[in-house]
């Protein structure tokens, strides 16, 4: 007779007693043509089964899935229990208009100065522009949109933005960018700009539909079948508010991978080491953002790939609560994992893109009941005051389970200066059953990416994914129905955890990654390559806003020794993106001063504003 195991139910675990596992993942490093051999041995029958069947047993998914009696039901997306009211917030109303909510979000903000931005000495430190420099800008007549599509255009067409170095982009229009600029550069000469977004300059990821642009998820063929006849609900929110969007940001195929790698149209590198990874999936969503060609980007997270990146390249990622976007005109529409949200230089910036894509879809509201959006009240420049109260969630074993001590203590000393300066109180606690949150994951997002792409893999594309894509679809045809629900028990075990551990902190805080920015193996810019090492530290700390559906934020907190960008994740109750992004803020005041990338372009032209400035 086979051993099996029995979970007691979740309500019964003594918590206390919970031993921190540390991570070890079992499994080859390959790039070049060992790469594609394994891959071309995973898609061979038999074989394949046997070596991906070696593969879950020696990292534990076998016992999990198939030699464990979980008691508790499936919960085949996050449920939510009600919620108690945040505090120090300004509620707003679904259905009002993007333009209105951005007004509301406006007056939660510092008052503007622009003497913070213009009148400071330009060899001062490096600071990014943000929204409201630009539209400072614009209505004081010292540059227009055009101008600034211009210096895009030609930052993006000198780089030829389909290939490396440094391929930003997948699709590219230089004449509709100019169409948007000369429009928005119109109305700002009548005096009558749509928002505080209009002739902001923003990139959407290339799972998300954009019209006229093709969505291909980052391959060579997904426009050929999946035709694009209008924007998706986010991007046609960001239009309404005048914002000018610039075409598709390269990502890793179909979202599938943590670094960024795209052999199809090159892999997009980090703005402050381009020899290596910006972190994916949203690659060129992060890059192009850090280096400063525009102001927002938006995102797809259903594993990071929002938070993952911002972290790498030292810029602000929000992944919000699961529902509170409406994903329609996505390739992560139907899934139970997946939010869009923005990827900014700046916590307020992405308050403000935010603010302009925010709604739930009818289902959603339906089926998910979200509580009325919030936003915090950030009307000083420490971050607000109600912070103060915040009881901060920390598991010191999991905290400091990192490649580099730099990371933790960058975080670390974060913590400190939010008790010290602001009176936060860092609450210790235990996250049972990391191991099985991290397995339940993998099946939750593999099985429904799988399934929408597997009459095209019928039909002969499979041949034309990637080869890291490939052996992610190996592994994941493994998984049977069986295995599906047993991950969506171990989903509502998790819910019942974390909504226990709420009851006695506000939010959770760990660092973003376990890793700063990876190198890339040359070989693997050819063919891609397979690394779950890497994929387990820069995925250690994101997975449970996303099998969960928590809202969670990653915000830079400095530097390790080489110079490369680290991230504090703060993630919260669900709906209260609102206490996520005022915590955000105080973190952003007290971290250090921000470096500028190894690669940065001034698109507003800081010289020149200077000059005319002085002359006003």
């Amino acid at each position: 007779m086979g051993k099996y195991n029995v979970m007691k139910p979740a309500k019964e675990v003594d918590v206390s007693a919970v031993k921190y596992k540390e991570e070890d993942i079992k499994a080859p490093h390959l790039t070049g043509f060992m790469f594609k051999l394994f891959v071309n041995m995973l898609e061979t029958p038999l074989i394949g089964s046997s070596i991906v069947d070696s593969l879950k047993k020696n990292n534990g998914m076998t016992e999990m899935f198939r030699n464990t009696v979980i008691p508790e039901e499936p919960m085949f997306r996050p449920e939510f229990p009600p919620q108690r009211a945040e505090h120090g917030v300004v509620i707003v109303g679904e259905d009002e208009s993007p333009v209105d909510r951005l007004e509301i979000a406006l007056k939660c903000l510092p008052q503007y100065d622009p003497s913070r931005s213009f009148h400071t000495d330009p060899s001062s430190s490096f600071r990014y522009w943000k929204i409201r420099d630009y539209a400072f800008a614009y209505r004081s007549k010292l540059t227009a949109p055009s101008v600034v599509a211009e210096q895009i255009i030609s930052i993006i067409e000198e780089f030829k933005y389909d290939k490396s170095p440094t391929p930003y982009l997948i699709t590219f229009d230089a004449s509709e960018v100019r169409k948007q600029a000369e429009a928005s550069t119109q109305r700002f000469e009548q005096g009558k700009p749509i928002s505080i977004l209009d002739g902001i300059f923003v990139t959407i990821k290339d799972d998300i539909d954009c019209f006229p642009h093709t969505t291909k998820g980052g391959t060579t063929w997904l426009h050929e079948d999946r035709s694009v006849e209008k924007d998706s609900v986010v991007v046609s929110r960001l239009r309404s508010c005048g914002a000018i969007l610039i075409g598709k940001a390269n990502m890793h195929e179909i979202g599938m991978g943590t670094t960024g790698n795209n052999s199809n149209y090159g892999t997009t590198r980090n703005p402050h080491a381009p020899e290596r990874y910006t972190g994916g999936s949203s690659s060129g969503s992060a890059a192009i953002v850090a280096s400063g060609i525009c102001s927002a980007a938006l995102g797809t997270d259903g594993g990071g790939s929002v938070r993952i990146p911002a972290s790498l390249c030292g810029i602000t990622g929000l992944k919000t609560t699961y529902g509170r976007t409406d994903m329609t005109g996505s390739l992560c529409e139907g899934g139970t994992v997946e939010i869009i949200g923005p990827l900014t230089s700046s916590v307020e910036d992405a308050l403000l893109v935010y603010a302009a894509i925010l709604g739930s879809s009818s289902a959603d509201r339906v089926n998910l009941n979200p509580t009325p959006p919030c936003f915090p009240k950030l009307m000083s420049h420490n971050g607000g005051n109600a912070i103060g109260s915040l009881r901060l969630g920390k598991y010191t074993r999991w905290f400091n389970d990192v490649n580099s001590s730099e990371i933790s203590d960058k975080c670390e000393d974060i913590l400190k200066l939010l008790s010290n300066n602001h009176g936060c109180e860092v609450v210790e606690m235990v996250v049972p059953e990391l191991e099985e949150m991290r397995a339940a994951h993998v099946v939750s997002i593999g099985s429904p990416t799988l399934r929408s792409l597997t009459p095209y893999c019928e039909a002969g594309k499979n041949s034309k994914l990637s080869y890291d894509t490939r052996t992610s679809f190996a592994i994941f045809r493994s998984f049977s129905a069986s295995d599906y629900i047993s991950a969506q028990c171990i989903r509502r075990r998790l819910m019942e955890y974390h909504m226990d551990i709420f009851k006695n902190v506000d939010v959770i805080v760990t660092p973003t990654t376990g890793m700063t920015a990876p190198v890339i193996p040359p070989d693997a810019l050819k063919n891609g390559e397979t690394n779950f090492q890497v994929t387990a530290y820069l995925m250690r700390f994101v997975v449970a806003a996303n099998l969960l559906g928590f809202p969670a934020i990653s915000v830079p907190v400095g530097y390790d020794k080489e110079g490369l960008p680290i991230g504090l994740q703060i993630m919260g109750r669900p709906w209260a993106e609102a206490t996520v992004l005022a915590l955000a803020a105080a973190v952003e005041e007290l971290a250090p001063v921000t470096k500028k990338p190894a690669v940065f372009h001034d698109v507003l032209n800081t010289n020149r504003v200077h000059t005319d400035l002085s002359q006003n």
